[in-house]
């Protein structure tokens, strides 16, 4: 094929990979989505190479995916058959960090621990969190604009990105790469491709907020009565301890009892309590903020906010704390699929929400096994559901999740993207001039819609 030719001659030939030579793992990602494959995997190591093998593309018609760690879930990094898959995963250098300024510059295909480890080296951190990683990409993180653990405390990955360099997709380069958290010179051109899941350009660099790595951090699993006491107890912490609430992961009972069994865990109270919070604080001095810790959760327990509570007294028991909320990363093996939900809603909506799923679950589907967690301080809640459990019904439950999503005013997406999965429910939370207004800015960036088709809305 002359566009093949012409790839291999462009970039090199070491660059570029067809057929049986694609490993398996480019064929889809996370998501559970049917598995393709692309008509060849290009994996570059420079921006010049991306610019390069885009301007082909667009020479040749030729569609483009973007793939970064393959971790999403929600299919934006699935190729097909009549496009090329494009890395990143050789452009993973960390360039350098800057300690006085607090910034980290890196390349696309640097994975999340890789920027971590970096940062902690220089007695920083880097303010996102989440259970991929050690397998997620920053490209990838940037295009689904990732959340996860650490967003009450600093963000999403919107709020950690300072500069991009972005290759369009008739190959031009905006070199956006100023470390600057002021810079008011017209629009803000980096927040276009923060979120757009590839299908406007491709991140290559981007320039990273660093923070000061706290000296102390405690750590709490709090059992609760209901979602209220839940939202109370959160605002009682962030009083008493401000910008230092590093977590606030809340899991219904059924998550907890699915993990401890999953997982050959103990219950971690005498009782059994219909919610659990996973707390950390982070402070100056460990003695005092775990005095502070448990001084604010009695006043809790007084107020009948918490029923229950343990303060972690070694790093075994945190492991032991957070080994229960990470039983995510199981969900794949126990679940036959697990459908998964990552959706936001107005936070004093959020127990009303979960209770009316559960009900509408019951009412369709006696004896369905679904898991009710989130981040929650940052509005965010996530379902499981086993497909199994529900006769493979998944368009049914989708249908019935995202209806109460909309009638609720929430999101369908809180940090997973929108890519495959979401698409026909995107019109549950965009309107119809918001939808239009986007697909003007698609068709401004990407005129021959070639960057990731089909993903996020048609055309």
């Amino acid at each position: 094929m002359d566009f093949l030719a012409a790839l291999a001659r462009s970039v090199g030939a070491d660059r570029v990979q067809t057929g049986d030579a694609i490993p398996a793992r480019h064929h889809t990602d996370w998501s559970g989505a049917p598995p393709v494959a692309p008509l060849a995997l290009v994996r570059p190591r420079s921006t010049e190479e991306v610019s390069a093998v885009l301007r082909l593309c667009g020479e040749y018609r030729v569609s483009v995916v973007p793939q970064g760690g393959l971790t999403g879930l929600a299919g934006a990094a699935v190729p097909s058959a009549d496009a090329i898959a494009l890395s990143l995963d050789r452009m993973n250098a960390i360039e350098s960090v800057d300690a006085t300024a607090s910034t980290v510059t890196v390349q696309a295909g640097a994975t999340l621990s890789a920027v971590q480890e970096a940062a902690a080296a220089q007695g920083l951190q880097f303010g996102v969190d989440l259970g991929a990683r050690g397998s997620c990409q920053i490209g990838g993180n940037l295009s689904t604009n990732a959340g996860g653990n650490g967003v009450l405390q600093f963000g999403m990955m919107r709020e950690q990105t300072l500069g991009l360099e972005v290759v369009l997709a008739d190959g031009s380069v905006l070199p956006m790469l100023r470390p600057m958290l002021k810079n008011n010179t017209g629009y803000d051109l980096k927040q276009f491709f923060i979120g757009a899941e590839g299908t406007l350009g491709v991140i290559t660099r981007a320039v990273l907020r660093l923070y000061p790595a706290p000296r102390a951090r405690a750590t709490a699993l709090v059992a609760l009565t209901d979602f209220d006491a839940a939202l109370a107890l959160l605002g009682r912490l962030q009083a008493r301890f401000p910008r230092a609430v590093a977590a606030f992961e809340l899991m219904w009972r059924d998550f907890v009892e699915t993990s401890l069994k999953w997982q050959g865990l103990r219950e971690p109270f005498e009782a059994v309590h219909p919610l659990a919070a996973l707390i950390d604080v982070v402070g100056d001095d460990e003695a005092s903020l775990r005095t502070a810790l448990e001084e604010t959760l009695g006043e809790a327990m007084e107020a009948g906010q918490a029923g229950d509570a343990a303060i972690a007294q070694s790093q075994a028991q945190v492991q032991a704390f957070w080994k229960i909320r990470e039983a995510t990363a199981e969900l794949p093996v126990h679940m036959h699929p697990p459908i998964n939900f990552d959706v936001s809603l107005p936070m004093a909506e959020i127990g009303r929400f979960a209770d009316a799923c559960r009900s509408a679950f019951d009412a369709r589907w006696p004896g369905h096994h679904s898991l009710f967690f989130g981040h929650v301080g940052d509005s965010n809640l996530h379902i499981s559901t086993d497909g199994r459990s529900i006769g493979g019904q998944e368009a049914q439950i989708e249908a019935l999740v995202y209806e109460r999503v909309a009638a609720f005013g929430g999101s369908v997406s809180a940090e997973h993207g929108i890519g495959l999965h979401r698409k026909p429910y995107l019109s549950a939370s965009r309107t119809p001039a918001e939808l239009a207004a986007m697909r003007a800015i698609k068709h401004a960036l990407d005129p021959l819609h070639l960057l990731n088709p089909g993903k996020v809305f048609d055309l």
